[in-house]
């Protein structure tokens, strides 16, 4: 049995016919065309897959496309669109990436991330939960670190988050 169900991917409307358990890093790939969000590990703990889904961020290979229908789906390549996002531009400035597998993850992520931290969510790394979190290194590390890069990286990336978003 199928279901028709309609993607909204960076901009761009996607009517397709999908069985209810295909996942939406199945239906962006295989269906969309859109590459940029990684298959890891399938089971939701490298963060390659991770995709903005109406500003927050998911995973992609945990999420059902249906759940999805209408919702704005943000990729990296999305976020690009007409030039380097801050983001991305900070990963450049910063050399955060090595091979290059996980940072559509790492920046979809990063993206969600600030937008959490800027609403004032705060995270297990935060020193008074009470209070307006602090964007320290331990407190971007933390935020982060449902993202594995194997490579090393992270020496790297969250400079480059820092400075993105005018912490310390």
């Amino acid at each position: 049995m199928e279901t028709d169900v309609t993607l909204r991917v960076d901009g761009a409307e996607h009517d397709l016919r999908i069985e209810p358990r295909t996942t939406l890093l199945d239906a962006l790939r295989e269906r969309v065309g859109n590459t940029s969000p990684k298959r890891g590990c399938d089971h939701g703990q490298c963060g390659s897959c991770t995709v903005l889904v109406g500003g927050r961020r998911v995973l992609s290979c945990l999420t059902l496309a249906v759940r999805c229908h209408l919702a704005e789906v943000t990729t990296a390549r999305g976020l690009g669109q007409s030039g380097p996002h801050p983001v991305q531009q900070a990963f450049l400035d910063h050399d955060g990436f090595q091979c290059g597998f996980c940072t559509p993850g790492q920046i979809c992520s990063a993206v969600g991330m600030l937008s959490e931290f800027s609403q004032g969510h705060p995270s297990h790394a935060s020193a008074d939960v009470a209070a307006e979190p602090d964007l320290t290194e331990s407190e971007v590390a933390e935020r982060m670190s449902g993202n594995l890069c194997r490579c090393g990286a992270y020496a790297n990336i969250v400079p480059a988050l820092l400075d993105v978003a005018g912490g310390s």
